[in-house]
């Protein structure tokens, strides 16, 4: 990480010391205060002119201050907005908050700056209320229409039980679907130019192109797409909220449910940002077992995606093929972890046990068996005529479009920038390995099929040398906050017994303290923000998704394409209504 000074003192020189206040946070990450009125200047100002320049708007969320005993240093507020600003090239990152009182939630929208500030800002106000003045569309992005209230407010209840029963009687049904409908003047869109009516055509939110419950508004003329509008909301699971009545070692599980086809890959982000604020250093082993499982499923993500990609454009029989080919790796998954899809294998300074014995031979079985199966797939069906035709400069964007958007991952990488966060800010022992890194040209269709198939391929790589150098050692650190602590300490005497127990059924007491972990997950740049008000859970965890940044872009990339188009742009994004909705 560079030196947290230089961007501070960029920042003083442009625009004085007086107006920030700076925090001193966990992960290092530099955090200034600043007034509503300079937001805007200071976030163009990091945008383009500091150096490093903070590019891609990487998050933008709040915090509800009201409950919170710990801050120490910090400005008065009763809600707290927070923009996490992330420079690539080097990799660099900058935090910037604005303090709000309750009786005046208004703060200026950051929309002219980023143009994905949009849906984080419609969030923001949907979970907290507050409003985002000159917001093109400030209205609910992800509880329904008619919902009262604002879920990530602290007076907001956290349980059904804790809701009257829902009575859906004829009337309420009428009013929740007249808020459904759809008013193209509502989204800036006319109804009919001077030649001729447009058709506004829904897609979704159960048509099996959209993968999951998302809805798609088109505007047609025939069958090109004049203008389209991305409706989430329909998944959501309220893994933030959660969260904040979980203890920190109990919330593990819920990790593996956003992206739930990466599996341990969310639980990574979550362990090494609490690891790393307690001060957990862990065993050598217990990275390269991170790794080798992480990059395990990131090849039955992308089987996922090859498959589904492959159907939407009309094939049938691959998605059979990979299905049980994804079988075969979660053969091997679930021999070292017990599970499959969602192992809760990581611990908080560690994992729930050791390697199985004959875990290598599974491995090797499959490596020595997939890459040519992989090979196959490649030449059979990612080169069929049919397939790159539908996928040849369809849904294409450019390098600083997908900045713009805040795009990760190989939807990134497919328009030729070079950027992996496991080469270029190693977390987990990565730096150990030896792999490249795919990159495509055009940042189209076929660019990010192929880029997800080169990726399959080094992951394999990688696992290789995982199993070709697996450390000997303990599975879990030898630290006291450890959980769940080591075995051999238990029976010592009373207290260990009793400290055993607390340590499991409660989990660690976390200090006071404010921590981003961000690592390169299947389908982009995943992390997660936690906030502890020195409790045995968090006062607040934010989970930065790829997949709701990356819907973002379907108006623009859509746009003058026809429906059939539309179709196979939507399978190459790779998202997870989960990662997007959380």
């Amino acid at each position: 990480m560079l030196d947290t000074t230089h961007i501070q003192e960029q920042l003083f020189e442009r625009f004085g010391r007086d107006h920030f206040t700076i925090q001193i946070t966990a992960d290092g990450i530099p955090t200034l205060w600043v007034g509503r009125d300079e937001i805007i200047e200071v976030l163009r100002y990091l945008r383009a002119e500091s150096t490093p320049a903070y590019r891609m708007l990487y998050d933008l969320t709040a915090i509800d201050e009201r409950a919170r005993h710990n801050r120490p240093g910090q400005p008065d507020s009763d809600f707290t907005v927070v923009y996490h600003l992330l420079s690539l090239k080097p990799v660099a990152e900058v935090r910037l908050k604005v303090a709000l009182l309750e009786d005046d939630l208004h703060l200026p929208t950051a929309t002219t700056v980023w143009p994905n500030a949009n849906w984080y800002e419609r969030e923001v106000w949907d979970m907290f209320g507050i409003v985002f003045d000159g917001h093109p569309n400030l209205r609910r992005i992800i509880m329904p229409p008619t919902w009262q209230g604002h879920p990530l407010r602290k007076d907001h209840s956290a349980r059904a039980t804790e809701f009257e029963p829902l009575h859906l009687d004829p009337k309420r049904q009428d009013i929740e679907e007249d808020a459904l409908q759809f008013k193209p003047e509502d989204w800036g869109m006319e109804r009919a130019s001077e030649d001729n009516e447009f058709m506004f055509l829904n897609m979704g939110p159960n048509h099996p192109s959209v993968h999951g419950v998302f809805r798609i508004v088109l505007q047609l003329d025939g069958e090109e797409i004049v203008g389209a509008v991305p409706d989430i909301g329909y998944h959501h699971r309220g893994a933030e909220k959660m969260a904040e009545r979980q203890s920190w070692h109990t919330y593990i599980p819920y990790t593996d449910r956003v992206d739930y086809l990466g599996g341990v890959m969310n639980e990574l982000p979550y362990v090494m940002n609490i690891e790393s604020v307690m001060g957990i250093e862990v065993p050598e082993r217990v990275k390269c077992v991170r790794v080798m499982l992480s990059e395990f499923f990131r090849i039955t993500s992308h089987l996922m995606f090859f498959g589904t990609y492959v159907q939407d454009i009309g094939a049938m029989s691959p998605i059979f093929w990979m299905f049980s080919d994804r079988q075969k790796a979660y053969d091997v998954i679930e021999a070292i972890t017990g599970f499959r899809m969602h192992p809760a294998f990581f611990r908080i300074g560690g994992l729930s046990m050791d390697l199985p014995k004959g875990w290598d031979r599974l491995v090797g079985e499959f490596l020595d068996w997939f890459p040519d199966r992989l090979t196959e797939y490649k030449k059979a069906m990612a080169r069929n005529a049919v397939l790159v035709e539908r996928s040849k400069h369809i849904g294409a964007y450019s390098q600083d479009e997908a900045l713009d958007w805040g795009i990760t991952g190989p939807g990134l990488r497919a328009t030729g920038y070079d950027f992996d966060l496991r080469r270029d800010r190693p977390y987990s022992g990565y730096e150990n390995y030896d792999f490249e890194v795919p990159l495509g040209k055009n940042g189209d269709c076929m660019d990010r099929l192929d880029v997800r198939i080169e990726e399959m391929f080094q992951s394999c790589r990688i696992i290789r040398q995982c199993m070709e150098n697996m450390p000997e050692g303990p599975y879990k650190s030898d630290h006291h906050l450890t959980t769940p602590p080591v075995k051999e300490r238990t029976m010592h005497d009373i207290e260990t017994l009793i400290a055993h127990f607390l340590t499991v059924s409660w989990g660690p007491v976390i200090p006071a303290m404010e921590s981003c972990t961000m690592v390169e997950a299947t389908k982009g740049l995943n992390s997660y923000y936690s906030i502890s008000d020195k409790n045995t859970m968090s006062y607040r965890t934010r989970i930065r998704t790829p997949s709701f940044a990356h819907l973002q872009q379907i108006p623009l990339i859509s746009q003058g394409g026809l429906v059939a188009d539309l179709v196979a742009i939507i399978g190459s994004i790779d998202f997870v209504m989960a990662d997007v909705d959380r």
